[in-house]
Protein backbone atom coordinates (compact mmCIF):
# COMPACT_ATOMS: atom_id res chain seq x y z
CA UNK A 1 0.00 0.00 0.00
CA UNK A 2 1.43 3.29 -0.97
CA UNK A 3 0.45 6.38 1.48
CA UNK A 4 0.75 10.50 0.29
CA UNK A 5 3.78 11.77 1.73
CA UNK A 6 1.03 13.72 4.57
CA UNK A 7 -0.34 10.60 5.58
CA UNK A 8 3.14 9.33 6.93
CA UNK A 9 3.23 12.80 8.62
CA UNK A 10 -0.32 12.24 10.17
CA UNK A 11 1.15 8.27 10.65
CA UNK A 12 4.28 10.11 12.78
CA UNK A 13 1.89 12.38 14.73
CA UNK A 14 -0.18 9.10 15.35
CA UNK A 15 2.68 7.14 16.92
CA UNK A 16 3.49 10.04 19.43
CA UNK A 17 0.51 9.92 20.41
CA UNK A 18 0.29 5.97 20.69
CA UNK A 19 3.88 6.10 22.63
CA UNK A 20 2.65 8.11 24.92
CA UNK A 21 -0.37 6.50 25.65
CA UNK A 22 1.69 3.29 26.76
CA UNK A 23 4.50 5.20 28.26
CA UNK A 24 1.38 6.55 30.44
CA UNK A 25 -1.15 3.92 31.04
CA UNK A 26 1.10 0.35 30.16
CA UNK A 27 -1.82 0.09 27.29
CA UNK A 28 -4.50 1.38 25.48
CA UNK A 29 -1.49 2.14 22.41
CA UNK A 30 -2.99 -0.25 20.15
CA UNK A 31 -6.61 0.30 20.33
CA UNK A 32 -5.70 3.80 19.57
CA UNK A 33 -3.58 3.36 16.75
CA UNK A 34 -6.48 1.28 14.99
CA UNK A 35 -8.62 4.25 15.02
CA UNK A 36 -5.92 6.84 13.84
CA UNK A 37 -4.77 4.68 11.17
CA UNK A 38 -8.21 4.21 9.80
CA UNK A 39 -9.36 7.66 10.26
CA UNK A 40 -6.85 10.02 10.71
CA UNK A 41 -4.17 8.28 8.15
CA UNK A 42 -6.72 6.93 5.64
CA UNK A 43 -5.77 2.94 5.95
CA UNK A 44 -8.85 1.51 4.18
CA UNK A 45 -8.98 -2.01 5.17
CA UNK A 46 -9.62 -2.44 9.09
CA UNK A 47 -7.44 -5.57 8.90
CA UNK A 48 -4.58 -4.29 7.20
CA UNK A 49 -4.63 -1.61 10.16
CA UNK A 50 -4.81 -3.91 13.05
CA UNK A 51 -1.95 -5.88 11.54
CA UNK A 52 0.34 -2.92 11.00
CA UNK A 53 -0.78 -1.28 14.68
CA UNK A 54 0.47 -4.69 16.03
CA UNK A 55 3.94 -4.13 14.48
CA UNK A 56 4.14 -0.87 15.44
CA UNK A 57 2.75 -1.25 19.02
CA UNK A 58 5.19 -3.93 19.57
CA UNK A 59 7.97 -1.93 18.70
CA UNK A 60 6.66 1.32 20.43
CA UNK A 61 6.06 -1.13 24.15
CA UNK A 62 9.83 -2.50 23.65
CA UNK A 63 11.45 1.04 23.58
CA UNK A 64 9.30 2.10 26.41
CA UNK A 65 9.90 -0.54 28.69
CA UNK A 66 13.45 0.50 28.48
CA UNK A 67 12.36 3.72 30.61
CA UNK A 68 10.15 1.59 33.00
CA UNK A 69 13.18 -0.55 33.61
CA UNK A 70 15.43 2.07 34.72
CA UNK A 71 13.10 3.29 36.86
CA UNK A 72 12.81 0.28 38.88
CA UNK A 73 8.91 -0.71 37.19
CA UNK A 74 9.42 -4.28 35.67
CA UNK A 75 9.09 -7.24 37.84
CA UNK A 76 10.79 -9.64 35.33
CA UNK A 77 9.67 -12.83 36.94
CA UNK A 78 6.26 -12.25 36.60
CA UNK A 79 6.46 -10.26 33.27
CA UNK A 80 7.64 -13.54 31.91
CA UNK A 81 5.63 -16.15 33.65
CA UNK A 82 2.81 -13.98 32.62
CA UNK A 83 4.25 -13.54 28.59
CA UNK A 84 5.08 -17.08 27.91
CA UNK A 85 1.30 -18.40 29.20
CA UNK A 86 -0.24 -14.86 26.74
CA UNK A 87 2.14 -16.27 23.23
CA UNK A 88 0.34 -19.37 22.20
CA UNK A 89 -3.21 -17.59 23.65
CA UNK A 90 -2.01 -14.50 20.85
CA UNK A 91 -1.39 -16.77 18.02
CA UNK A 92 -4.74 -18.68 18.48
CA UNK A 93 -6.47 -15.67 18.93
CA UNK A 94 -5.37 -13.82 16.00
CA UNK A 95 -6.00 -16.93 13.58
CA UNK A 96 -9.24 -16.77 14.34
CA UNK A 97 -9.98 -12.89 14.42
CA UNK A 98 -8.36 -13.14 10.91
CA UNK A 99 -11.56 -14.75 9.76
CA UNK A 100 -13.88 -12.32 11.73
CA UNK A 101 -15.36 -8.83 9.67
CA UNK A 102 -13.10 -6.18 11.26
CA UNK A 103 -15.79 -3.72 11.87
CA UNK A 104 -17.55 -6.10 13.90
CA UNK A 105 -14.17 -7.08 15.93
CA UNK A 106 -14.25 -3.26 16.53
CA UNK A 107 -17.54 -3.52 18.44
CA UNK A 108 -17.31 -6.11 20.64
CA UNK A 109 -13.58 -4.97 21.57
CA UNK A 110 -15.82 -1.66 22.45
CA UNK A 111 -18.01 -3.66 24.75
CA UNK A 112 -15.01 -5.16 26.55
CA UNK A 113 -13.45 -2.04 27.38
CA UNK A 114 -15.99 -0.68 28.81
CA UNK A 115 -16.39 -3.90 30.84
CA UNK A 116 -12.82 -3.33 32.02
CA UNK A 117 -12.93 0.53 32.33
CA UNK A 118 -15.76 -0.17 35.56
CA UNK A 119 -13.16 -2.50 37.03
CA UNK A 120 -10.90 -0.35 37.16
CA UNK A 121 -12.92 2.65 38.91
CA UNK A 122 -14.18 -0.03 41.48
CA UNK A 123 -10.71 -1.05 42.05
CA UNK A 124 -9.12 2.35 42.43
CA UNK A 125 -8.82 1.97 46.15
CA UNK A 126 -7.83 -1.50 46.37
CA UNK A 127 -4.80 -2.29 48.60
CA UNK A 128 -2.09 -3.77 46.55
CA UNK A 129 1.70 -4.53 47.95
CA UNK A 130 4.80 -2.65 47.03
CA UNK A 131 7.18 -5.68 47.33
CA UNK A 132 4.36 -8.51 45.41
CA UNK A 133 5.79 -11.26 43.70
CA UNK A 134 5.43 -14.19 41.72
CA UNK A 135 5.18 -17.27 43.55
CA UNK A 136 4.12 -20.70 43.82
CA UNK A 137 0.89 -19.90 45.45
CA UNK A 138 -0.12 -16.97 42.86
CA UNK A 139 1.67 -18.63 39.80
CA UNK A 140 -1.54 -20.57 38.38
CA UNK A 141 -3.12 -17.26 38.63
CA UNK A 142 -0.85 -15.46 36.58
CA UNK A 143 -0.51 -18.16 34.14
CA UNK A 144 -4.18 -17.98 33.56
CA UNK A 145 -4.88 -14.40 33.50
CA UNK A 146 -1.87 -14.59 30.93
CA UNK A 147 -3.09 -17.29 28.83
CA UNK A 148 -7.10 -15.56 29.02
CA UNK A 149 -5.34 -11.93 27.91
CA UNK A 150 -3.15 -13.15 25.18
CA UNK A 151 -5.82 -14.89 23.40
CA UNK A 152 -7.89 -11.49 23.68
CA UNK A 153 -5.17 -9.59 22.56
CA UNK A 154 -5.07 -11.57 19.25
CA UNK A 155 -8.55 -12.27 18.59
CA UNK A 156 -8.59 -8.45 18.52
CA UNK A 157 -5.51 -7.23 16.73
CA UNK A 158 -4.21 -5.61 20.03
CA UNK A 159 -1.59 -5.78 22.47
CA UNK A 160 -3.58 -5.66 25.21
CA UNK A 161 -2.44 -3.71 27.86
CA UNK A 162 -5.35 -1.96 28.97
CA UNK A 163 -6.23 -6.05 29.54
CA UNK A 164 -2.76 -6.70 31.03
CA UNK A 165 -2.63 -4.66 33.50
CA UNK A 166 -5.75 -5.30 36.07
CA UNK A 167 -4.99 -9.12 34.91
CA UNK A 168 -1.42 -8.62 36.98
CA UNK A 169 -2.66 -6.64 39.41
CA UNK A 170 -5.38 -9.20 40.31
CA UNK A 171 -3.02 -12.17 40.02
CA UNK A 172 -0.22 -10.66 42.31
CA UNK A 173 -1.19 -7.69 44.09
CA UNK A 174 1.49 -5.99 42.61
CA UNK A 175 0.95 -1.62 42.51
CA UNK A 176 -0.60 -0.14 39.12
CA UNK A 177 2.88 1.52 37.78
CA UNK A 178 4.55 -2.06 38.66
CA UNK A 179 1.62 -3.19 36.71
CA UNK A 180 2.00 -1.01 34.10
CA UNK A 181 5.96 -1.47 33.49
CA UNK A 182 5.13 -5.15 33.76
CA UNK A 183 2.72 -5.10 31.13
CA UNK A 184 4.83 -3.95 28.13
CA UNK A 185 6.54 -6.89 27.73
CA UNK A 186 3.63 -8.89 27.61
CA UNK A 187 2.49 -5.47 25.12
CA UNK A 188 5.32 -6.52 22.93
CA UNK A 189 5.00 -10.41 22.82
CA UNK A 190 1.22 -10.12 21.89
CA UNK A 191 1.79 -7.85 19.56
CA UNK A 192 4.65 -9.54 17.78
CA UNK A 193 3.05 -12.38 18.02
CA UNK A 194 -0.19 -10.99 16.46
CA UNK A 195 1.95 -8.97 13.52
CA UNK A 196 3.74 -11.64 12.55
CA UNK A 197 0.15 -13.77 12.01
CA UNK A 198 -0.98 -11.03 10.36
CA UNK A 199 1.96 -10.44 8.16
CA UNK A 200 1.53 -13.89 6.91
CA UNK A 201 -1.69 -12.86 5.11
CA UNK A 202 -0.07 -9.57 3.72
CA UNK A 203 -1.64 -7.57 6.34
CA UNK A 204 0.92 -5.33 7.36
CA UNK A 205 2.07 -1.55 5.99
CA UNK A 206 5.26 -1.96 6.82
CA UNK A 207 6.54 1.44 5.54
CA UNK A 208 3.44 3.08 7.89
CA UNK A 209 5.08 1.04 10.69
CA UNK A 210 7.98 2.17 10.23
CA UNK A 211 6.81 6.20 10.51
CA UNK A 212 4.20 5.18 13.14
CA UNK A 213 7.16 3.69 15.83
CA UNK A 214 9.06 6.56 15.08
CA UNK A 215 7.07 8.89 16.45
CA UNK A 216 6.18 6.72 19.42
CA UNK A 217 9.40 6.24 20.30
CA UNK A 218 9.59 10.39 21.42
CA UNK A 219 5.79 9.68 23.08
CA UNK A 220 6.84 6.93 25.14
CA UNK A 221 9.99 8.97 26.81
CA UNK A 222 7.35 11.89 27.66
CA UNK A 223 4.60 9.18 28.72
CA UNK A 224 7.08 6.98 31.14
CA UNK A 225 7.70 10.66 32.93
CA UNK A 226 4.50 11.25 33.14
CA UNK A 227 3.34 7.98 34.73
CA UNK A 228 6.24 7.88 37.20
CA UNK A 229 4.74 11.67 38.58
CA UNK A 230 1.17 10.93 38.38
CA UNK A 231 1.41 7.52 40.44
CA UNK A 232 2.52 9.66 43.23
CA UNK A 233 -1.38 10.28 44.22
CA UNK A 234 -3.36 7.65 44.93
CA UNK A 235 -5.72 6.37 42.51
CA UNK A 236 -5.09 9.14 40.26
CA UNK A 237 -3.93 6.96 37.53
CA UNK A 238 -6.46 4.36 37.75
CA UNK A 239 -8.61 6.65 36.97
CA UNK A 240 -7.68 8.14 33.65
CA UNK A 241 -6.66 4.56 32.65
CA UNK A 242 -10.69 4.41 32.77
CA UNK A 243 -11.38 7.21 31.34
CA UNK A 244 -8.82 6.54 28.21
CA UNK A 245 -11.05 3.32 27.83
CA UNK A 246 -14.36 4.65 28.39
CA UNK A 247 -13.49 7.66 25.45
CA UNK A 248 -12.34 5.44 23.15
CA UNK A 249 -15.03 2.82 23.79
CA UNK A 250 -17.94 5.36 22.83
CA UNK A 251 -16.07 6.53 19.73
CA UNK A 252 -15.44 2.99 18.44
CA UNK A 253 -19.67 1.74 19.19
CA UNK A 254 -20.86 5.24 17.42
CA UNK A 255 -18.30 4.51 14.29
CA UNK A 256 -18.96 0.48 14.10
CA UNK A 257 -22.30 -0.19 15.35
CA UNK A 258 -23.73 -0.36 11.78
CA UNK A 259 -21.79 -4.08 11.69
CA UNK A 260 -24.44 -5.16 13.42
CA UNK A 261 -27.60 -3.34 12.08
CA UNK A 262 -27.28 -0.63 14.94
CA UNK A 263 -27.74 2.81 13.70
CA UNK A 264 -25.21 5.21 14.49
Amino acid sequence: MLLEPFQYLLGALSGALVGLTLGLFGGGGSILAVPLMVYLVGVPNPHLALGTSAVAVAANALANLVSHARRGNVRWRCAAIYTSAGVAGAYLGSSIGKLIDGEKLLFLFALLMIAVGVLMVRSRGRSTNASAACTLENAPRTVGYGAATGAFSGFFGIGGGFLIVPGLIAATGMPILAAVGSSLVAVAAFGLTTALNYAASGLVDWPLAGVFVGGGIGGGVVGAFAADQISRQRGLLNLMFAALIFGVAAYMLWRSAGAFGVAA
